[in-house]
């Protein structure tokens, strides 16, 4: 795995955040966990991001911008957005 280049605020009963880490790891992106039910500070940042909602899961880029439930697909291509604007 690359390094972490977003972070992924899950629960550990969410299914789709289990498909999407599996993804990820296959794709070889790096990401950090963070249980927005042990992190209190991290349930607050999904909420912020989703009109109160405490979806998951919900990724935060280094850009500070974030994507709820996207598919693998959509987390490439902003990947390949940051590093156009890095590059």
């Amino acid at each position: 795995m690359t390094n972490a280049r977003l972070t992924m605020y899950t629960t550990p009963w969410c299914g789709y955040c289990q498909r999407l880490k599996g993804q990820l790891d296959r794709e070889g992106i790096g990401y950090d966990i963070v249980d927005i039910e042990q992190v209190p500070e991290a349930a607050r940042i999904v909420e912020a991001v989703n009109n109160g909602n405490q979806t998951v899961p919900t990724l935060v880029y280094a850009d500070g911008s974030a994507h709820t439930n996207p598919s693998v697909l959509q987390v490439k291509a902003k990947l390949v957005e940051l590093e156009e604007l890095a590059g």
